[in-house]
């Protein structure tokens, strides 16, 4: 039986910034918890960053509890170096995750990007405008990668309805419009 209430994650992995976004899925709906980012540049140990990500990771969870987490999956750039680095900073966000008894799902930016907004080829702030909009909230993050984060965490819930509960919530428009009153814009 799935629950009515979840947390889910969404992490978007870097080793000089990590984005991370929280929210929560309530009946259905979804709630803002948290966003933010993780600055990483004035450590130049690549080892010293990745443990940071580590307990960063492990703090949102002893803080927030999550039930659910999500990645953005690195992309495939011409740069192996930097493909590297990010790779290792996945894995450790991984690692972490399964450390509390999570798996991760990963999702590719194009898939974020067009689970947000439609458009698999947005631009970083049309995603953010969107996510305004969908989860009411006026602040713009200092990173995007906060707000990066906070789109693989909707994203997720958008892709795994099923997990969270809504499936076949709604039999057809008059009762996700009876539901979502909220949403509509007069």
């Amino acid at each position: 039986m799935a629950r009515k209430t979840e947390i889910i994650l969404g992490i978007d992995p870097g080793t000089v910034v990590m984005g991370y976004g929280l929210i929560k899925i309530e009946n259905g709906k979804t709630i803002l918890l948290e966003m933010g980012v993780l600055k990483l540049s004035q450590y130049k140990d690549a080892n010293v960053r990745l443990q940071l990500i580590y307990n960063k990771i492990g703090e949102l969870f002893r803080n927030f509890k999550p039930t659910q987490f999500a990645i953005e999956a690195p992309f495939f750039g011409k740069n192996v170096q930097s493909m590297l680095k990010l790779g290792r900073a996945q894995g450790v966000a991984i690692a972490a995750a399964m450390q509390v008894g999570l798996s991760a799902t990963e999702y590719s930016p194009k898939k974020i990007k067009q689970s947000i907004t439609g458009n698999g080829n947005a631009s970083k702030e049309q995603v953010w405008k969107m996510l305004q909009q969908t989860l009411q909230f006026t602040e713009k993050p200092e990173f995007l990668d906060a707000s990066d984060a906070l789109a693989v965490a909707l994203c997720h819930f958008y892709q795994s309805n099923e997990v969270i509960g809504t499936k076949d919530q709604y039999k057809d428009w008059e009762g996700f419009l009876k539901n979502n009153a909220h949403r509509i814009k007069k």
